[in-house]
């Protein structure tokens, strides 16, 4: 009997979250069908890629990783970054960040997501994709880094899906989720969320051939800016959450990503610079690819305008958040968040991606710049991303508005009523 029970409340949570993503108003439906454009656009000229190979894209024997790359780099940091919220959620018990936590694990599973699509499309034969599944290929572990981002990639997925569909399932049936079952599981995703970047650096840095990213700096320099722009994004992601819907995102949440942004800003700044001392105070032939990124090398300067802009970039957003009238401003604030994310996006992907190629081992310069082929498959996977998280974020909201209006005191008013782009009742609550 108490088996049918669960059966029946796991079949009613499911049929209630299909509900809601299946039923809302005009403005989810319009955005639904502009994401859906793009993926469409976005998977048509990736068959092309397919049946053509990587030839029509502008990677090359000399840049065999480019754009696609840069995108995965990013968003294995995004994702990384939502131990920002889990932290003082779980570990600290705040109940303003307890109640949009959720939220953020949606972020960092929708990041991971895109990261893998990212690097399926890298690939040129993505059918030998099988070759990596252990037991059926030659997984190579632990030898491989390759193998071990495949081990912390699809473990940081499943650690973040378990976590928020049991906390989500018991928010469902009005219950308090017990601490004694999914607190453990919470420490061992905060350590799994550093390991998922430091591993990602380290396929880069294991690269002894490419001198500017065979440097134990690497890998906290990558932790840094992760933390800088994950949050960045969080923090927009939840605003935008709150305009659109009545569901209730604290102030002070978007305070606190916003210090936790402004220091790790400091410290990407701080070992960009140390990175730049060392390779230019004693500079030797080993230093020709940061000297292609930050002066250019024999004429060649197709990426030097494009990383002092992102230095500059968040330089301005450290200012921003730095002092207290700004950071408190939301109009400054905002700005800034959006300066970080645009400024680590070219800082820690093309402009960390390319220069690794650019000058050869054997000193030839190929400038490379994305096609219209890789850039339409990239809006496809970003649509796809943020088309993901609209559903998520779709089926759980009610769920969570209801649970926190329960709890709060004094009750709040019926949170979420707005979502569905009118005031309809929600089944599912």
């Amino acid at each position: 009997m108490t088996n049918n029970k669960q059966h029946t409340g796991l079949w009613a949570f499911l049929r209630d979250g299909v509900h809601e993503i299946l039923h809302g108003g005009r403005c989810y439906w319009m955005w639904v069908s502009f994401l859906l454009v793009f993926m469409v656009i976005g998977i048509l000229v990736y068959l092309y890629q397919v049946t053509h190979g990587l030839l029509v894209t502008n990677m090359s024997n000399q840049v065999s990783w480019g754009f696609y790359i840069a995108n995965f780099t990013f968003l294995v940091g995004v994702a990384a970054a939502a131990i920002m919220l889990a932290i003082p959620a779980y570990i600290f018990d705040r109940k303003d960040i307890k109640d949009v936590v959720l939220m953020g694990d949606t972020m960092a599973v929708t990041a991971v997501a895109m990261a893998i699509l990212f690097v399926v499309v890298d690939l040129g034969r993505p059918d030998r994709i099988w070759h990596l599944l252990p037991g059926i290929g030659k997984f190579h572990f632990p030898e491989s880094m390759l193998a071990w981002d495949v081990v912390v990639l699809n473990g940081y997925i499943l650690l973040n899906l378990g976590i928020s569909s049991y906390i989500l399932y018991q928010h469902y049936h009005g219950r308090e989720p017990k601490k004694s079952l999914y607190f453990p599981i919470v420490l061992i995703t905060i350590f799994w969320a550093i390991s998922i970047h430091t591993v990602t650096a380290f396929l880069f840095s294991s690269n002894s051939g490419r001198p500017i990213w065979n440097n134990a700096m690497l890998a906290p320099r990558f932790i840094a800016s992760a933390f800088a722009s994950g949050p960045a994004i969080m923090a927009l992601g939840l605003q935008i959450i709150r305009g659109m819907t009545n569901y209730p995102v604290s102030q002070s949440v978007i305070n606190h990503l916003a210090i936790v942004t402004s220091i790790a800003l400091q410290v990407t700044l701080f070992f960009i610079g140390a990175e730049i001392f060392t390779e230019f105070y004693n500079e030797g032939e080993h230093a020709s690819n940061a000297r292609y990124l930050f002066f250019g090398l024999h004429g060649h300067t197709a990426l030097t305008p494009w990383i002092w802009t992102a230095i500059s970039l968040l330089v301005i957003a450290m200012v921003i958040f730095m002092i207290h009238r700004t950071r408190k401003n939301p109009f400054f604030m905002n700005i800034a968040f959006v300066l970080t994310v645009v400024g680590i996006w070219v800082e820690k992907g093309m402009g960390l991606v390319i220069p690794g190629f650019v000058p050869t081992p054997i000193g030839e310069i190929y400038e490379y710049a994305p096609n219209i082929t890789e850039i339409m498959i990239t809006l496809g996977i970003w649509a796809f991303g943020l088309l993901f998280f609209t559903i998520m974020a779709k089926a759980a909201l009610p769920i969570q508005c209801n649970y926190i209006k329960k709890n709060s005191d004094p009750p709040q008013p019926d949170a979420c009523a707005a979502f569905n782009g009118d005031q309809q009742d929600n089944r599912s609550i």
